[in-house]
């Protein structure tokens, strides 16, 4: 997720988004989501791809950067980097939400993609090459959670979306970054506040406050199996020797009314939470979770002409001490 990645959503059993593979979804998707690989979305590092799993991920990771292109780019827009980055390296970039907006933001930068999983960085060189900028991305196959990193250079800019929380040991991933970076260069760390929320309240009809449910049993898993998620980042990055030099959170609110990609992204979404919290939910629950998952069926929620995306993005930019 790097991909911004973006969304960090991500149902528990895969895992963006890179180091290990991990964008939660919300993200991330998912979220938004290199060597970390999420998720909550999900993938596994060590370049073990699970085909189908990775596949699924990647339809996530590539509806979350559509459909949240406009906010990832207003953080690109916000980084302080004065006159422009000249080699950026994307730490669990994922499908290249990160990785295309970085391109588009800086036009004279390259960017190294890194991430564990090669289904996710094929799309991204599929991306990069329908975009014009094959020749200004160059992709790494990596798991950051491994002793070594591979050679990346020396960046101006590295970018972590949605994949900081899925590190083994994000401490040390926070200093082998102080110590990649160029003098002077910026870290910049994106985090996503879990899967989006998409149904109005009250919804659905028949089992109100079923998102709700869903969400507080897929915290209480990413509590006990993702315990990075929701770190206080600007005191980790403090405490590794790096001076935050801002911060913001982003605000999501998308709709209605929403575009098509929406309502996929809604379903895909939903369905990829469901693998997460089935065990938490009544038959009374589940039955409504499934009718909102049947994309044919008249209750879809891809058919709902009420769904807004909603979530957040906390962003922290720093550099060296």
């Amino acid at each position: 997720m790097n991909h911004a990645e973006h969304a960090d959503h991500t149902a528990p059993p895969a895992a963006p988004h890179g180091a290990h593979a991990a964008h939660d979804h919300g993200g991330h998707a998912a979220h938004d989501h290199g060597g970390a690989h999420r998720h909550e979305h999900g993938g596994h590092g060590s370049g073990t791809d699970d085909q189908d799993g990775l596949e699924d991920q990647a339809e996530i990771l590539d509806l979350d950067a559509e459909v949240l292109a406009e906010h990832t780019a207003s953080i690109t827009a916000w980084l302080p980097v004065g006159s422009g980055p000249r080699h950026i390296v994307d730490l669990g970039c994922g499908t290249g939400a990160g990785t295309l907006a970085l391109l588009e933001r800086f036009p004279d930068a390259r960017v190294t993609a890194v991430d564990s999983s090669a289904v996710h960085l094929d799309r991204l060189r599929e991306k990069a090459a329908a975009a014009g900028a094959a020749d200004r991305v160059h992709v790494v196959q990596a798991d950051l959670d491994a002793a070594a990193w591979p050679e990346l250079g020396a960046p101006d800019l590295v970018w972590a979306s949605a994949s900081m929380h899925h590190m083994a040991d994000p401490d040390r991933t926070l200093g082998q970054v102080r110590d990649l970076l160029a003098p002077g260069g910026l870290f910049a760390v994106v985090e996503l506040a879990g899967f989006p929320r998409f149904l109005p309240e009250g919804a659905p009809e028949e089992a109100p406050g079923l998102e709700e449910r869903c969400h507080a049993a897929l915290d209480r898993h990413h509590a006990e199996h993702i315990p990075y998620r929701g770190a206080a980042w600007g005191t980790k990055l403090a405490e590794a020797g790096f001076v935050v030099e801002d911060e913001r959170v982003v605000t999501v609110d998308i709709g209605p009314p929403h575009t098509e990609a929406v309502g996929r992204y809604a379903l895909s979404s939903l369905r990829r939470m469901r693998g997460g919290v089935q065990d938490a939910l009544t038959d009374a629950d589940l039955t409504a979770l499934d009718r909102l998952l049947d994309p044919d069926g008249p209750g879809s929620v891809a058919r709902r002409d009420d769904l807004r995306v909603r979530t957040e993005r906390s962003v922290w930019a720093a550099r060296k001490a």
